[in-house]
């Protein structure tokens, strides 16, 4: 349906102007249109378990690292970390707004930009709203980084996504002396400031990233993504970050899922050339 605004003569343009946003925000007849960045196999999946796409949604959130954190300190820098969490933690909440705003009950398919550095870190998080079709379920329920295919596969077996869950942690190792340095030039030789600092990044993340997961209830946390190593601007600074979802077993035991099979609708279509069916004698 289009609207038209009047503009003719005698017509006071900044009116029209607030007309025409005005229509253009109003919804349809019939409700909103869906907008979702799933696959038609995906958005076929999540109907056969019950669920519809609603809309795009998104969070994003910066915090702030004080000056001077990096350069003064060894071991984790726990302004860094925590301010990590803070920013996942405010970009999910806005992401469970948008959801909420949208008429949907949970999100599928998040897809996480993270950027650490000197002084600030940034999380943007991008997925797709989905409710129930017989929308008897009210609330918001979930937030998920798993495929809609992974989602169908998971609550067809009893269970069920709870919420996504991160540990972070950023080790600064400790500079060599010049003795060390000395010893190690010309040589293969490990680096064993470095490893330790690393392997300290990592169990400060999996350990919060795992208490996070049992604060939500949940009965395990799968999906996991890693990123780890050096940061950017210092190769002394280690980070490892772990994000994954945390699931509850819902239906009170597992359940077997019997195979069926989804024939995909986007292949490529396949041509040959009839002179190719020729014999080359």
């Amino acid at each position: 349906m289009t609207r038209h605004t009047d503009l003719g003569p005698g017509r006071d343009p900044q009116a029209g102007l607030h007309q025409a946003m005005a229509a253009l925000s109003a919804a349809p007849p019939g409700g909103r249109g869906v907008t979702s960045d799933l696959s038609i196999d995906e958005t076929l999946l999540l109907h056969s378990v019950g669920w519809e796409p609603v809309d795009l949604v998104f969070g994003v959130s910066w915090w702030s690292i004080p000056w001077g954190a990096w350069q003064w300190q060894t071991g984790e820098i726990a302004e860094a970390s925590s301010a990590f969490a803070g920013a996942f933690a405010e970009a999910a909440q806005q992401m469970r707004e948008e959801c909420a705003q949208a008429g949907g009950s949970g999100v599928v398919g998040v897809e996480i930009e993270m950027r650490v550095a000197a002084h600030h870190i940034s999380i943007e998080l991008t997925g797709t709203a989905v409710r129930r079709v017989d929308h008897h379920q009210a609330g918001f329920e979930f937030i998920s980084d798993l495929s809609a295919r992974d989602f169908a596969l998971l609550t067809r077996a009893g269970w069920w996504p709870l919420s996504l869950v991160v540990g972070a942690s950023f080790v600064v190792a400790p500079r060599r002396t010049a003795r060390q340095w000395a010893a190690q030039q010309g040589q293969n030789t490990e680096l064993p400031h470095l490893t330790e600092a690393l392997y300290l990044a990592r169990e400060g993340a999996m350990a919060r990233m795992q208490r996070a997961g049992s604060d939500a209830g949940a009965d395990g946390v799968i999906g996991v993504r890693l990123r780890e190593g050096p940061l950017g601007h210092s190769a002394r600074i280690m980070q490892f970050v772990a994000v994954g979802t945390a699931v509850h077993l819902a239906a009170g035991s597992h359940r077997p899922i019997a195979p069926t099979m989804a024939v995909p609708l986007d292949d490529a279509e396949r041509t040959f050339e009839a002179a190719s069916l020729r014999s080359s004698r």
